[in-house]
């Protein structure tokens, strides 16, 4: 049964909720990753390009925004945005080709 962070009377029980979160976490990527793959199977008879510079700046805003709403360091979150569009360019890359379109 999921508790709260004050419900943990042990480390055993904080470990089991982070993994559970962790678990939920990588449901939600993988979630993320086949909008991704599915993203570049559409740019590529748009001739759209893995890369659009004003999407990329718009997600690592909307990251920085949902980490202060959230009460968490948004330098950090962006950073990690950062990181993961960077690796879902170079995924669509892979779909669209070298040309990147």
């Amino acid at each position: 049964m999921q508790k709260n962070p004050a419900d943990c009377a042990s480390m055993a029980e904080i470990r089991v909720e982070i993994d559970r979160i962790d678990q939920a976490l990588m449901a939600l990527f993988q979630e993320r990753w086949g909008y991704i793959g599915r993203a570049a199977e559409i740019k590529k008879p748009a001739g759209l390009k893995a890369d659009i510079p004003s999407r990329v700046d718009q997600v690592r805003q909307n990251a920085r925004r949902n980490a202060e709403k959230a009460g968490l360091e948004p330098d950090f979150y962006e950073d990690i945005w950062a990181r993961l569009i960077q690796h879902s360019i170079e995924h669509e890359l892979d779909i669209l080709g070298d040309s990147g379109k």
